[in-house]
């Protein structure tokens, strides 16, 4: 027990000792993200008798150290784990001792391997992301203290992990309109309020907040994170989700209104097929991201928590080679789009149906998302002029090395850095 005490004081002098992070380094050196979709959120699994077993409810793959590792493996540099919390607790909103193991156990997974982790509370059974039509000071005020209950347990439990760990309050808050966003902003600050007070290195750890419906267009409208009040110093990331247009990315099937669109981008629409894109190509995709670099030019960094499109099977008389191309070309353009506007893109899967990954046997399952991903990484990163690249350029030479915003970064950091007046792209 003195031991455990005697480390736990080390670790406190040794944080108290070593300036944070801001959230820009942070949010560069996150990029590519993934998420571990479908499984720690699982909540509401009624034939499950042990809410343990969630984690399999949703998908069927147990998470593991070597999932983790086959992530790093494939050159992600950030996972983002969807918890469900508020379904596991008992009474006064106790959080369920084991369940909280298990999610520490699995972000150790990630901890181990050097990635980032953004842990998050998902949809929760709509608790609070489906509260949002009563807006009244009482129902606000009870959904807060929930807030701040939850996120201080959890808090606690990480309070002395490093920089590598960031919490994000909420996924995707139904709020759309300006009543709803004022309510979505006391919620975010009570988030805030319960981790900052926890102590340790929860003072400056990075924290997500996420703009209304974490959609582009409601949170360049509707939302001002100017509004939320951090003691800590450039420690929010703003995050959004992408998922358009709606045709490719998510439509399953037709309707009266419109039809599935399997093709898309340039060079990819088939003659014959009834099934083309017919809007929401490559410059609206840029035209969107583009809103998002305001934040990043006022010092907020921005995450894309998800984005995805569905990868289907090609019925006859269709292209599945056309298809597949368009898959892969979206996921390169909206990667792409993501970093040159300064958003850590962090792609959706589930391992199920059209999942990229594939956790069972550690295989790719949708190349063309997995190969678009890693295109728009490259891409992104090249853009820069008179980049050269150099193995192992950060043994040597000597130099403090800056990334292309002008911020200081480590040994561990991979892309283009400005080091003795020249620009290595460090692979």
């Amino acid at each position: 027990m003195r031991r455990h005490y005697f480390f736990l004081a080390l670790m406190l002098i040794a944080s108290l000792g070593v300036k944070a992070q801001s959230a820009r380094e942070i949010a560069d050196n996150m990029i590519p993200g993934i998420n571990l979709g479908n499984t720690l959120e699982a909540c509401n699994c009624s034939w499950l008798s042990n809410k343990l077993d969630y984690e399999t409810g949703w998908q069927p793959t147990k998470t593991t150290q070597k999932i983790i590792d086959y992530y790093k493996q494939l050159g992600f540099k950030s996972v983002r784990i969807p918890v469900a919390w508020y379904a596991h607790t008992g009474s006064n909103y106790t959080i369920d001792s084991a369940w909280m193991n298990r999610v520490k156990q699995i972000v150790d997974y990630c901890i181990n391997d050097g990635l980032y982790v953004v842990l998050n509370d998902h949809w929760d059974s709509g608790w609070v992301e489906n509260s949002f039509d009563d807006t009244s000071e009482e129902n606000v005020a009870e959904k807060s203290a929930i807030m701040k209950r939850l996120w201080t347990q959890i808090a606690n439990r990480f309070k002395y992990y490093d920089e590598h760990l960031i919490f994000a309050g909420l996924n995707e808050p139904n709020s759309d309109n300006a009543t709803k966003v004022a309510a979505l902003i006391k919620y975010e600050q009570a988030f805030i309020d319960a981790v900052r007070a926890t102590g340790g290195n929860n003072t400056t750890r990075v924290l997500a907040v996420q703009g209304p419906n974490t959609d582009i267009d409601r949170t360049c409208d509707l939302y001002d994170i100017g509004l939320l009040n951090d003691p800590a110093e450039d420690a929010l990331l703003l995050e959004v989700h992408f998922y358009g247009p709606y045709n490719f990315a998510q439509m399953t099937k037709d309707e009266d209104w419109g039809k599935m669109a399997y093709y898309w981008g340039n060079g990819n629409h088939m003659r014959t097929s009834t099934h083309n894109a017919t809007w929401g190509e490559e410059e609206w995709v840029e035209g969107q991201f583009a809103k998002m670099k305001k934040f990043k030019d006022n010092g907020i960094p921005v995450i894309i928590g998800e984005y995805g499109a569905e990868w289907r099977e090609m019925p006859a008389g269709e292209s599945q080679i056309k298809h597949d191309a368009s898959v892969e070309l979206w996921y390169k353009i909206v990667t792409e789009s993501a970093i040159k506007n300064g958003c850590v893109p962090m792609a959706w899967d589930i391992n199920s149906a059209r999942t990229i990954v594939n956790r069972a046997n550690l295989s790719i399952n949708c190349q063309p998302a997995y190969d678009g991903i890693m295109a728009g990484v490259k891409s992104a990163e090249a853009e820069a002029t008179d980049v050269r690249s150099i193995e192992n350029a950060h043994r040597s030479p000597s130099g403090t090395k800056y990334n292309l915003t002008g911020i200081r970064v480590n040994d561990c950091y991979h892309g283009i850095v400005i080091q003795n007046g020249v620009k290595n792209y460090i692979p």
